[in-house]
């Protein structure tokens, strides 16, 4: 769903972390290891997406808000 909110390809993903396209395989099918995840959020979120737990309204993403000066 991140990668797709950000038009990003798997390729993409391995460039921007450094992990091979098995290991994105494994995540995207549920079965990633906890630091491979952890990458993988950071690298969403710091190219702007927000990741909305359960209880925040329904588990998701959005982009995050842009503060205005």
């Amino acid at each position: 769903m991140a990668k797709a909110a950000l038009g990003w390809s798997n390729p993409m993903i391995a460039e921007k972390t450094g992990l091979h396209r098995n290991t994105l395989n494994r995540a995207e099918n549920g079965d990633g290891k906890r630091s491979t995840l952890e990458l993988l959020r950071h690298v969403f979120e710091s190219a702007g997406l927000e990741f909305i737990p359960e209880n925040g309204g329904g588990a998701g993403i959005r982009f995050r808000e842009r503060k205005l000066p």
